[in-house]
């Protein structure tokens, strides 16, 4: 009687050592799952795939992790320069007036301001260096654009967000604030741009260059109407327009 009375204190004690055990580890991941999501989520992670997880399922959570960081810190970036110009510049090369069956600079010049006028663009200066000045609206297509993107990187957040922390499949509701991207592109894109134009005749007028600078896409624009080649490039003739 006395050994099993012993026997009943002992198995006693050593629950509540397991109790003790297992409430000191529950508070210690407690904490660990209140600091923020983005830095917990990765670490998790790491470890989870590091910590002896059998190779397949190693290789998923590492495949995951490399999701995390693809999308996490170039969503603020994406959305941010959306709203912003690129500006570049690029000189063309055109025939002078002195090869045969060449535009004269006349003529290149008032190609030029017809393709501002059309884009709502207006001489802001007119010296040796042009300036067109016009208003840029933004365009629906990209803000469906990056909404889409951020759609898509909020998905990878929320899945490893899903697997690392608590909450399961309700981390994807942050794929809800895709929208608000979108909407912060048409907000802020609208702006004043300025393109500049400066054309110059080699010595033997047998070339001339057209230098602009201004936002990217209106310089490809730019280039696509006026059927220009960058200097120093070699137009090839696609398979239909040799046919």
């Amino acid at each position: 009687s006395s050994s099993s009375s012993s026997s009943r204190v002992a198995r006693r004690e050593r629950d509540r050592l397991d109790a003790a055990t297992k409430g000191a580890a529950t508070r210690d991941e407690t904490r660990a799952m209140t600091t923020p999501a983005a830095a917990v989520s990765a670490l998790a992670l790491f470890q989870l795939a590091d910590g002896g997880l059998a190779e397949g399922t190693a290789n998923s959570y590492y495949a995951t992790l490399f999701l995390f960081v693809l999308s996490a810190p170039g969503l603020y970036s994406l959305v941010k320069r959306s709203a912003k110009s690129k500006i570049t510049r690029k000189t063309f090369e055109l025939d002078g007036p002195k090869v045969p069956g060449a535009a004269s600079q006349d003529e290149i010049a008032r190609d030029v301001g017809a393709f501002f006028r059309r884009n709502n663009y207006v001489v802001a200066d007119a010296g040796e260096v042009i300036t067109f000045e016009g208003n840029i609206a933004p365009e629906r297509g990209t803000a469906a654009y990056i909404t889409f993107c951020v759609l898509i990187g909020l998905l990878c957040i929320g899945l490893v967000c899903s697997i690392a922390l608590p909450g399961g499949d309700a981390w994807y509701a942050l794929a809800l604030a895709s929208p608000l991207s979108g909407q912060y592109y048409l907000d802020n894109a609208g702006r004043k741009e300025q393109v500049k134009v400066k054309m110059v005749t080699s010595d033997d007028d047998t070339t001339v260059d057209i230098t602009v600078e201004g936002d990217a896409e209106e310089i490809e624009r730019f280039r696509r109407e006026l059927d220009l080649t960058p200097k120093g490039m070699v137009r090839v003739k696609g398979i239909l327009e040799q046919a």
